[in-house]
């Protein structure tokens, strides 16, 4: 078993991003002694005002950069980096982090049949990077230290209507660019632990829904385009099933590997939630008081993956964590979310449906 690890310096990329931005503000107020380090390059789904209840945390620090740039991650890491100004705060000088949550990445399947490149660049150029930075600091300065890889149930491929749920040990079979670069940054880091000792692990979770999503995933799709009574873009049949983990439960989830996961393991992150999609936007227009004639089936998405489904028994056996948010519940205050947060997502429409029409309508 692992010794227990106690960071005092976390480090997330992408922080800035949907998942992130839930996980530093849930770490955040979780421990009061642990400060962070946030890395973001603010793409288009990258949004600091997503963050603009931590900005002025004095265990907060934000920098503008990319996890493709080996100079800013070595600065990072080092300690020797400097804050983005932002709000007109004065700029300080950043702390050298003992663990690394790695989230950076391109994330959006359609996106990735559009432009493949990208994803490529991003999510496995910019993993050898921070793996590479990893190991130059750890070199530099050897001390106590983790990095965690956070990756998809996607790098699984797809399964069929009876087929055993997802295990750590499934052969990875990825059907999209996305999946494909995803896989290939999860093998990066497998790479970095056998041949280099890099104190790393990875986890694979399912789809993350709640606040300040991108309005280009499913529900948060739904939900806008309901609010305005457009049309709801629908793959295929709407009966493609996927494992639906509330963005809490995945940020509890990360903690506790990060902190007493066993190095160089897998995890598999479920929210024991199958839900067929069309279900799921059926439950979004029941909950908005919105009808059903609002769904428009589409041509389904090239090589779209028919079921996901993960086993989680690893995390909850290991680490005795468990999923708290009950699907109903959760897609309820998601979307009571949504409703209070209209100015947020309005802001970002424009490329979330540019991105959307582009594939769908």
């Amino acid at each position: 078993m692992t010794t227990p690890f106690a960071p005092t310096c976390v480090l997330v990329t992408g922080g800035a991003g949907f998942i992130g931005v839930n996980f530093v503000r849930w770490l955040l107020n979780t421990d009061v002694r642990v400060q962070i380090v946030n890395l973001d390059l603010l793409t288009y789904a990258g949004n600091l005002e997503s963050l603009s209840d931590v900005l002025g945390n004095r265990r907060h620090f934000f920098v503008r950069g990319d996890v493709r740039d080996f100079a800013t991650m070595r600065a990072v890491l080092a300690g020797e980096a400097t804050e983005t100004p932002h709000g007109g705060a004065r700029a300080r000088r950043t702390p050298a982090p003992d663990a690394v949550v790695h989230m950076a990445a391109e994330s959006h399947v359609d996106r990735s049949i559009m432009g493949p490149a990208v994803f490529v660049d991003t999510n496995v150029s910019g993993t050898l990077t921070v793996l590479e930075a990893c190991r130059g600091e750890l070199a530099r300065a050897p001390r106590d230290f983790r990095l965690l890889h956070v990756s998809t149930d996607e790098v699984y491929g797809s399964l069929g209507e009876t087929d055993p749920a997802f295990t750590e040990t499934t052969p990875l079979a990825p059907n999209s660019p996305y999946a494909a670069s995803k896989a290939a940054a999860d093998l990066l880091v497998r790479s970095y632990v056998a041949t280099f000792d890099l104190p790393a692990i990875v986890t694979r979770c399912s789809n993350n829904y709640g606040p300040y999503q991108f309005p280009e995933k499913l529900i948060p799709l739904m939900v806008t385009r309901a609010l305005d009574d457009q049309p709801l873009p629908v793959y295929g049949d709407g009966l493609n099933v996927r494992d639906w983990l509330h963005v809490e439960d995945h940020a509890r989830a990360i903690w506790e590997v990060l902190t007493r996961g066993r190095l160089g393991e897998v995890y598999n992150v479920g929210g024991q939630a199958e839900r067929a999609n069309i279900a799921i936007v059926r439950t979004l227009l029941k909950t908005l008081g919105k009808p059903e004639s609002l769904i428009c089936y589409v041509t389904d998405r090239a090589g779209h993956d028919r079921r996901y489904a993960m086993n989680s028994d690893k995390l909850r056996r290991e680490l005795g964590w468990e999923p708290r948010h009950a699907c109903e519940a959760g897609l309820e205050a998601t979307v009571r979310w949504y409703l209070e947060h209209r100015a947020w997502w309005e802001r970002v429409l424009s490329e979330a449906y540019r991105a959307s029409n582009a594939l769908y309508l």
